[in-house]
């Protein structure tokens, strides 16, 4: 059983910033990814961003130059950080890992709200 527990959302004005955290609760080199899904309200969940066990990055294009996400192995955790925030940023924001090859999450956080007022 793996849990994965979202901190770091809230209010935020656009032009802010705010950094989710997401703890696992086992080692995350077992985890071939590990990455930030987001969903609006009315709206199909989309992956934001992911970070492969090798180090490598990808980004949706909505969000590139503004988000980074990182990890601490050390701490079995994940962040995104998140700058110029837009309105159409808010969404409930969700930590996922993936054991499969094809980087499909197996495991999903309960969510994080992020709510950005223009």
């Amino acid at each position: 059983q793996v849990q994965l527990v979202e901190s770091g959302g809230g209010l935020v004005q656009a032009g802010g910033s705010l950094r989710l955290s997401c703890a696992a609760s086992r080692s995350m080199i077992s985890f071939n990814a590990m990455g930030w899904s987001r969903q609006a309200p009315g709206k199909q969940r989309e992956l934001v961003a992911r970070i492969t066990r090798g180090g490598s990055t990808n980004y949706a294009d909505s969000v590139k130059g503004r988000f980074t996400i990182s990890r601490d192995n050390a701490n079995n955790t994940v962040y995104l950080q998140m700058n110029s925030l837009k309105p159409e940023d808010t969404a409930v924001y969700y930590c996922n890992a993936a054991t499969r090859w094809d980087l499909r999450a197996d495991y999903w956080g309960q969510g994080t709200q992020v709510t950005v007022s223009s």
